[in-house]
């Protein structure tokens, strides 16, 4: 026969009083069950879209698009225009737009860091922000395109100052690629295509200790809506790492 409570110990009866009722929150369904918490994901960090000359912030349309599907929320994309577009102004004004655009961004985002994106001669207004207006420690990733950072053959067809200045040797230059780290601890990429004939040569777009990757896109323009480069941009702002 089996024992009864009353038969058992007092720690046995606590036990056996705490099975019974265990047993019994089971079968009433009353048992509290912890609840699985989700594993937080990374949040994106926010986009800065700095175009070239001639273009606006439109032409970054399908990348944008992009980098929604792979869920970045629109409010941490922006895509800055810089005013006049055409060259007339130079490279050092459109750094400073580029400097108040970067802080809205992060101001709404309330991000430390953003990555920027920057295509031909944005590349340029980029980098002086960053690297003469302080804006270096501000910028997790920066992601050229077709950047005439060594200057372009092209930029003798105009003589307006921002041409001038994207001449091969000019003295913006020169100064622009004088440190030999210029970046710090932000993670730079250079994507370029041997086909340009904006950016001639064409190996003026290469950055010195840059992620470098070429793509055979047959026209400069066409860089920013290219499948294959678009991809590249939202893979390497999609690495986790610390913002």
């Amino acid at each position: 026969m089996s024992p009864s409570l009353r038969d058992l110990t007092p720690p046995a009866r606590r036990a056996s009083r705490a099975l019974v009722l265990a047993l019994l929150a089971v079968v009433t369904g009353c048992a509290s069950v912890p609840e699985a918490r989700p594993t937080p994901q990374p949040e994106h960090v926010p986009v800065l879209f700095v175009h070239g000359t001639d273009e606006t912030p439109g032409s970054f349309f399908a990348m944008r698009d992009a980098f929604e599907e792979a869920g970045w929320p629109k409010e941490r994309l922006h895509a800055v225009r810089l005013h006049p577009n055409n060259g007339q102004l130079p490279i050092e004004v459109m750094a400073y737009q580029i400097r108040r655009a970067a802080e809205g961004l992060r101001k709404r985002t309330g991000a430390e860091r953003i990555d920027v994106v920057a295509f031909s001669q944005g590349t340029l207004s980029s980098r002086y922000w960053m690297q003469e207006l302080g804006g270096q420690p501000r910028v997790r990733r920066f992601v050229s395109i077709s950047g005439p950072h060594h200057g372009t053959r092209a930029a003798y067809l105009k003589a307006d100052p921002a041409l001038v200045q994207m001449r091969p040797d000019s003295d913006f230059l020169r100064e622009l690629n004088r440190r030999e780290n210029p970046f710090g601890d932000t993670e730079v990429f250079s994507f370029w295509t041997p086909l340009d004939s904006t950016v001639v040569p064409a190996d003026s777009a290469r950055l010195p200790g840059a992620t470098e990757r070429t793509f055979f896109v047959l026209a400069h323009q066409l860089m920013l809506t290219n499948p294959a480069v678009i991809s590249a941009t939202v893979e390497a702002l999609a690495k986790n790492s610390p913002p």
